[in-house]
């Protein structure tokens, strides 16, 4: 199968196309990278969480993606989702990166899975449950993926609001709120490194003179 590349204006250009009603705002940003400066560059795109799985499916028909993971920011009044993808990808120089930027108001956290059109999604999503707080609509697995079952409810290590790390958390934050009873994971003590030895100078050899 060929897969006919395109360069990140291309892609904005089909995009407008297809979905332009759903694009808030595109930019695009390059770069060099390393020491030789090897060109790269990026397609930043802002939308509505009502239309994220349509502009994903836009970006599929151009390429199918391959999604890095999802980013959240707490930003104060909202939480932002980035999903962070490249389509092109493995094909040398041709290879765009594509963030999906989408805003969650604080008093509606929730979102549509992606995992429909991109299985490995539902692991990142998983993610973004535990850390920030939202809510995945129809993921397939909600289950945490970090945290362990008894963590304080409510507690978002990634929010920067009120829900966020307490002070209390910051030095013990896994002993905050769970049992006391639960034995601490035994520790293996530090091997003291051995003394070296000092080295030892080889003897200075004497001639001894014969008698004749």
């Amino acid at each position: 199968m060929t897969r006919n590349t395109m360069n990140a204006a291309g892609i904005e250009a089909a995009l407008q196309a297809s979905c332009g009603d759903a694009l808030q705002e595109t930019r695009i940003a390059s770069w060099g990278e390393g020491r030789e400066k090897t060109p790269g560059v990026s397609l930043w795109i802002r939308t509505d969480r009502s239309d994220l799985t349509r502009v994903l499916s836009a970006i599929i028909a151009i390429d199918y993606p391959h999604l890095s993971v999802v980013s959240g920011v707490d930003c104060g009044e909202t939480v932002e989702l980035l999903y962070h993808m490249s389509v092109f990808f493995g094909i040398g120089r041709k290879e765009v990166c594509i963030t999906i930027t989408v805003p969650l108001p604080k008093d509606d956290l929730t979102v549509p899975t992606i995992s429909r059109l991109i299985p490995g999604a539902v692991y990142t999503e998983r993610e973004k449950q535990e850390m920030l707080g939202i809510t995945v609509i129809d993921i397939p697995d909600p289950r945490g993926l970090f945290l362990p079952a008894d963590f304080p409810e409510g507690v978002y290590p990634w929010r920067k609001d009120e829900t966020g790390i307490r002070e209390d958390m910051v030095k013990d934050l896994f002993a905050v709120g769970r049992p006391e009873d639960r034995p601490n994971p035994p520790v293996k003590p530090k091997e003291k490194p051995a003394k070296k030895k000092p080295e030892e100078k080889p003897e200075e050899t004497k001639e001894v003179a014969q008698d004749e």
